[in-house]
C-alpha cells in the first residue's frame, strides 16, 4: 500500500497490561489510523480513549503556541494565517498504529505511552520530555492480573466457609 512509500519518521512501543502498541509517525495528510481503521472507529467513538490518545499531542500543541509566541514577542511579526495544527495532530504527520492483546482500555493507554514515547524522539527538546513526564504519559504503569492461586477461584476469592 501507500503506507510503505512514506519516510518514517519515529517508530516507538507501549505496553499496558496485555496490549502492546507500535507506534509509527511518518509523512502525511494528518490521519489517525490504528490497525488500519480510523482511530474513532477503532475505538468505538469511546471520548474517554479518544482524549486519552490526543493528550501527548495536546501537551506538544502547547509548547509549540508558545514558542511561536516567544518569537513573536521577540521580533514583533504577528502571522496568524498559517496553522500547521488542525485538531490535535499536526496536518503534515501521519500517525499508524499497530496493537494487539488486552482489552479496549489496556490498548488505549498503550497507545497514549507510545505516542508520548514517539513524541519525545520526535521533537527532542527537554522541556517537552518534563511536561509529558511531569504529566505521567511516559510512565509504564506495570501492573499486570495477578496469577489464580490453587485451592481458591480466582486470584484471592475463596470459597464459601461453611462452619456447620
Amino acid at each position: 500500500m501507500s503506507q510503505e512509500n512514506k519516510e518514517l519518521l519515529v517508530r516507538a512501543v507501549g505496553r499496558r497490561k496485555e496490549a502492546i502498541a507500535q507506534v509509527k509517525i511518518v509523512n502525511g495528510t494528518g490521519n489517525f489510523l490504528i490497525n488500519n481503521k480510523i482511530a474513532s472507529d477503532y475505538l468505538h467513538n469511546n471520548s474517554n480513549s479518544l482524549l486519552t490518545i490526543q493528550a501527548p499531542f495536546q501537551i506538544l500543541q502547547k509548547e509549540e503556541e508558545l514558542e511561536k509566541n516567544q518569537d513573536q514577542n521577540s521580533t514583533n511579526f504577528q502571522d496568524n494565517s498559517e496553522v500547521s495544527l488542525t485538531g490535535f495532530l499536526p496536518s503534515n504527520l501521519d500517525v499508524l498504529v499497530k496493537v494487539e492483546g488486552g482489552g479496549l482500555m489496556g490498548q488505549t493507554e498503550a497507545i497514549k505511552l507510545g505516542i508520548a514515547r514517539a513524541v519525545c524522539q520526535m521533537n527532542g527538546t527537554l522541556e517537552i520530555r518534563k511536561n509529558l513526564k511531569d504529566k505521567g504519559y511516559l510512565t509504564q504503569d506495570s501492573r499486570v492480573k495477578e496469577r489464580r492461586k490453587y485451592g481458591l477461584r480466582k486470584a484471592r476469592k475463596a470459597p464459601q466457609y461453611n462452619k456447620r
